[in-house]
């Protein structure tokens, strides 16, 4: 526990710690002028404020903030500072006068400072880029959640302290200065600078104040009824035409669905050279990482451009849930994160129905929640959070992924046109206020009829989800099911099983699905509709929040009904996703994972090989240090598995081919290439020498990650040199990435150096560190290398990423959850243990908890995947 008493600190709302509130803020009257010179900037900020109760002291957020002077103006007299308080520690500033300032009154609290534009993508900071002269440019830009508006301007910054902002920046003539509001006016300053001032914005969390200083070129769609651009820095910006007129159509899109016209004049996006985040929803300006939001169709795959789509759905999502409805505090943050993503999917399949995106959320969105929230380092949706420290490390799959897989199996039990008027309730009711999730569950509840909050509360306020135990009666007319708490590492205590989830059961017969059926007590017996068990499956189209565990024998049965057309798309992934991770926890033998995907080898819908593959990704992981025989075994089975169907659909790529065959396509040709598939091994080589040649369209923008990879998996020096190069010299953003992400992916110890030698040295930006580690992860001798380096280098990685931003717990994650031994669990235990923490804490228990889950794992099924691979012809 912390002392918050210290002069000048925080006070406390429960365990929260949080500003005095004897004053609220009402209004910002805020200048800047960055200098790129001094990396610096200069500020003045009149806050106006409500006065609740009479005192001589105001205490605001500030951090890296040098205060000049502090004065407060009541009623026309102004008094200056006669004291004036830092706290680092709780990031405070505290100003005290020889006045009162009488409460029922508004005074003007009036502040000079300077800043530092800092080079860690926090708060108001600078970005650098290459122009195209090969001169080193910057722009600067803001990051404020969730609490680095102190960095920017001293504030009051807590999301619940909502007030209005009329800001103006200083900068050279031929700067772009944008905000969350329109300019409203220019004036040129005698120093040969300008002041562009903007117009007051509504009510708006400080998290969500933006302002950008740079040498910007935009986009424009100009057929709706507000203006809507897409800014870069020059060169890049015609890649913005396709998020642009996206943008334009999902902001309609969204004030029909929501009933309520976005409120502000016009909306822009920037790519941002540096940015820690994929994107950040300031209202009125978001702002992206590059690759998040550019977007060419000749030079990148299906990939990239859904998951440039779903960004921006994402945050545009947030201009209504989040900007002007926002959580009271940290701990709602999911009401924000949980809500956007499911409407970036909701969205995305309305605006392209041939990407059948509820298919892969299957796949993707659910099984991420379901992967963190099996761990014990788990945490609630809705988490206590008391400091500022502990926020970024619940920008987690929890708040974003299980936040929306609830939301999703509400949708699913009202039905989703009821739902939706129960956000439209929710908007209207609480616009340019802040709420509590209850607040959201009062909206549903009353749209729907039924209590949302007794049915949801457990499923927020409670960590982790149950595995459904399936026993068939000997009636063979009904069924029992039994519910108990889900650990990746299958070794749940009492006191962990407590919890009774209402679990939606969702019952596919052949007469359909019924949806009315919830286990809300630890057992009961559900009686067949039809009568019989010959066939049934829990959880329809897999939109509950749990695993199945069904007898060796049913799983086969559900496998041969599968090939039999009985299950839909996302119950053959879902199954598949499930005996995946019954078979990591020990609830199911791994050879029973096994013998259900080899009997699919028919499958023919992408996103069932996507987890097929990645689930045999995952036991060649936790095999990764064991002998070359098993692991020769895994990758046979995994070539003979994947291998007929990427010869089959081949690796050409003409205008004909759909958006989900092209990642279908590039799926299976990397995951048989890289388990030593020769027909596609000698195609990678060909056309990675036809690319190094100078044809660099040689390979397609869907291949480009596998043909990279296989090249380096079976080469040397030269592969090496050429990916390196082609990092150096991308003909986009997405390209440099992929190879960034795949110069790792090799054996050889001076190239692992090389690589290592990367990341520290300067020429990748501090916001693509973690790329390099993902590739040096998949080899025993890459991760090896990654952790005797992290250890040498830990001051300097803390340094370049401090413990305020969420990329020091992935770097942390990365560069220890390889392992696979309890020895190596102790080993990172004990060195982390004569450290701070502060920061990722929460990854370290994640991923020492993840080694351990492996370890276990290889000891328990070790013998029996040794003998399914000899007994079914995959041992040498």
């Amino acid at each position: 526990m912390l002392d918050i008493s210290v002069a000048g600190g925080a006070s406390s709302s429960g365990e929260r710690e949080i500003l005095p509130q004897n004053v609220k803020p009402l209004n910002y009257n805020l200048t800047l002028e960055p200098d790129f010179e001094k990396f610096t900037f200069d500020g003045t900020v009149d806050i106006v404020l409500d006065v609740f109760e009479t005192s001589r002291d105001v205490t605001v957020n500030s951090l890296e903030i040098t205060v000049h002077s502090a004065a407060v103006d009541i009623k026309g007299d102004i008094s200056s500072a006669i004291s004036t308080e830092f706290n680092e520690d709780q990031q405070t500033v505290k100003f005290s006068f020889d006045k009162d300032l009488p409460a029922g009154e508004q005074v003007t609290l009036k502040i000079k400072f300077t800043g530092i534009l800092n080079d860690k993508m926090a708060g108001f900071y600078r970005s650098s880029y290459t122009a195209e002269d090969g001169s080193t440019k910057y722009l600067a830009t803001t990051q404020m959640e969730p609490t680095d508006a102190r960095r920017a301007f001293p504030s009051f910054d807590e999301p619940a302290l909502k007030a209005t902002f009329d800001i103006t920046l200083i900068a050279d003539q031929n700067l772009t200065c944008l905000s969350n509001m329109n300019e409203i006016s220019t004036k040129s300053l005698e120093n040969g600078k300008k002041a562009v001032s903007f117009a007051r914005t509504p009510l708006v969390s400080t998290y969500l104040v933006a302002f950008i200083v740079g040498d910007l070129r935009y986009v424009e769609y100009n057929k709706f009824r507000i203006p809507v651009r897409v800014y870069a820095t020059p060169g890049l910006e015609n890649q913005g035409h396709f998020s642009v007129e996206l943008a334009a159509k999902t902001i309609k899109f969204f004030e029909d669905t929501f009933d309520l016209p976005y409120p502000l004049p016009k909306m822009d996006m920037v790519a941002i050279p540096d940015f820690s985040a994929g994107a950040m929803e300031n209202w009125g300006l978001i702002t992206y990482r590059v690759v998040d939001l550019l977007f060419d169709e000749e030079t990148s795959g299906a990939a990239t451009k859904q998951r440039v789509a779903e960004v921006v759905q994402h945050e545009l999502a947030h201009q209504w849930f989040g900007n002007l409805v926002t959580m009271d505090w940290w701990e709602g943050l999911w009401l924000n994160e949980g809500f956007a993503t499911w409407m970036s999917w909701f969205s995305c399949n309305e605006f392209y129905p041939d990407w059948k995106v509820w298919e892969s959320y299957v796949t993707d969105n659910l099984q991420s929640a379901l992967r963190l929230d099996g761990l014990r380092s788990s945490h609630p949706i809705e988490v206590p959070v008391k400091r500022a420290d502990e926020i970024n490390q619940i920008f987690d799959a929890i708040s974003y992924s299980k936040g929306s897989c609830v939301l999703r199996m509400i949708s699913k039990f009202i039905g989703e046109d009821v739902f939706l008027e129960g956000i439209r309730v929710y908007l209207k009711r609480h616009k340019y206020g802040n709420t509590q999730t209850g607040d959201l569950w009062a909206a549903l509840s009353e749209v729907s009829g039924k209590d949302i909050s007794t049915l949801m509360n457990s499923w927020t306020k409670k960590v982790g989800y149950p595995i459904i135990t399936v026993t068939e009666n000997s009636d063979g007319k009904s069924i029992t099911v039994r519910q108990n708490r889900f650990l990746s590492s299958g070794d749940v205590k009492p006191e962990e099983d407590e919890t009774i989830y209402p679990v939606g059961l969702a019952l596919r017969t052949k007469d359909g699905v019924d949806e009315s059926i919830i286990l809300n007590k630890r057992e009961t017996v559900i009686p067949m509709p039809s009568g019989s068990t010959e066939f049934f499956k829990i959880n329809a189209d897999h939109s509950g929040i749990y695993r199945t565990a069904y007898t060796p024998e049913r799983l086969t049965k559900l496998g041969k009904q599968a090939t039999d057309g009985l299950l839909s798309v996302e119950d053959r992934a879902g199954l598949v996703a499930d005996a995946g991770a019954l078979a990591s926890s020990g609830f199911l033998p791994t050879e029973g994972l096994f013998g259900l995907v080899s009997n699919w080898k028919n499958e023919q819908a992408f996103v069932v090989w996507d987890e097929i593959v990645a689930r045999i990704g995952a036991v060649r992981s936790a095999f990764l240090f064991e002998e070359e025989e098993i692991k020769n075994g895994l990758k046979k089975f995994q070539r003979e598995l994947t291998a007929p169907k990427a010869n089959a659909l081949g690796w050409a790529f003409d205008k004909n081919v759909g958006h989900i065959e092209q990642q279908f396509k590039a799926l299976v040709f990397g995951s048989a290439g890289l388990s030593g598939d020769e027909t596609i091994a000698a195609a990678a080589k060909e056309l990675f020498a036809a690319f190094v040649a100078g044809e660099k369209k040689a390979i397609h923008p869907n291949l480009k990650a596998s043909v990279f990879a296989i090249s380096l998996q079976n080469g040397g020096e030269a592969e090496w040199d050429a990916i390196y190069s082609t990092y150096l010299n991308p003909i986009n953003t997405d390209e440099k990435n992929t190879a960034l992400r795949n110069v790792g992916r090799t054996k050889n110890p001076d190239l692992i150096q090389k690589t290592l030698d990367l990341i520290l040295g300067g020429t990748v930006r501090p916001q693509d560190v973690y790329l390099p580690m993902a590739g040096l992860r998949t080899t025993r001798e890459g991760t090896e290398a990654l952790w005797e380096w992290t250890k040498a280098h830990f001051d300097e990685i803390e340094k370049l990423l401090p413990p305020g931003l969420s990329m020091l717990s992935s770097v942390v994650s990365l560069s220890t959850m390889g392992f696979t031994t309890e020895e190596k669990a102790k080993e990172i235990e004990e060195f982390f243990s004569k450290r701070n923490n502060k920061g990722y804490d929460k990854g370290l228990a994640q991923s020492l908890e993840l080694i351990r889950s492996k370890a276990e794992w290889v000891k328990r099924d070790k013998a029996s995947i040794k003998a399914w691979l000899s007994k079914n012809g995959y041992l040498a």
